[in-house]
């Protein structure tokens, strides 16, 4: 059975998913132990906490084995694995790894070109032509999406995209480390200065009216400085903590358009 790898299974990498399932590609989620998701309900990685997921009625599956993958693509769900450098995936001997599409969006450098037949990079940290096949530009803005055929990505600004004329003060960031406990979660209307968790027990406060568009996962530990809440001045806007977002979206069908270029070339 041939598969693609879309490595990442956060809110970004979930409309490439959505977008491959869509189109009849056997998808496969790898992931890290324990992901820190901010967007969780909009998160096909989130069946690594919750055992499944299901966004916009497709359903993923946490799978410990290649015999609960082949399971899982059978039964016409997405398999979410712990498999960080693929190395599971690649001793698995009756499923064909194709593509691999690295969506982390980690901002490092990573070079997987020639590792495997189809590789395709995800924002900053990859050049196309050199450490994979090609790149999507991830950046918000006129070339959001665009395939790049030489060269790289936009670097990460570090600046969250502006929501309402809110760029920064919508992003909460950790100011201690511990255990986070959710007072607030996702979906609600809050009020600035609320109380939306507590990291050990001490309080976590909403820096702008909204609703928490999104939230690490409860009792996750957090470290000094992480980001770990998300809330959107848009009140009339309480579906978007639930579906996937025009970002995400738009950068999964440059991604499946990436994919057949690449199967084209080879196929001719």
């Amino acid at each position: 059975m041939e598969i693609i790898v879309v490595r990442g299974g956060g809110d970004i990498a979930s409309g490439v998913i959505q977008k491959l399932y869509r189109t009849g590609f056997n998808v496969v989620i790898t992931e890290i132990e324990k992901p820190n998701f901010i967007r969780r309900d909009v998160c096909f990685g989130q069946a690594i906490y919750d055992k499944e997921k299901t966004l916009e009625g497709i359903t993923s599956i946490f799978c410990k084995n290649e015999n609960e993958v082949i399971s899982a693509l059978n039964s016409n769900k997405i398999p979410v694995i712990v498999d960080s450098k693929l190395e599971k995936i690649e001793s698995f001997k009756n499923l064909k790894l194709t593509a691999v599409i690295d969506a982390i969006i980690s901002k490092k450098e990573k070079n997987l070109k020639d590792k495997y037949p189809i590789t395709i990079g995800l924002g900053p940290g990859f050049e196309a032509g050199k450490s994979v096949d090609l790149v999507i530009e991830t950046m918000r803005g006129h070339n959001l999406g665009r395939i790049i055929f030489e060269g790289s990505a936009l670097p990460n600004t570090g600046i969250p995209g502006t929501i309402k004329g809110v760029a920064e003060e919508r992003v909460i960031y950790s100011q201690d480390s511990g255990y986070l406990t959710i007072i607030k979660d996702i979906g609600t209307f809050v009020k600035k200065n609320e109380i939306i968790a507590t990291i050990d027990g001490k309080n976590v406060y909403s820096t702008i009216d909204g609703i928490i568009r999104g939230m690490i996962n409860n009792q996750y530990y957090v470290k000094e400085g992480l980001k770990i809440a998300d809330i959107d001045p848009r009140t009339e806007e309480l579906e978007n903590c639930f579906t996937i977002s025009d970002k995400a979206r738009a950068i999964g069908g440059s991604a499946l358009e990436a994919l057949l270029i690449l199967k084209n070339r080879i196929n001719n």
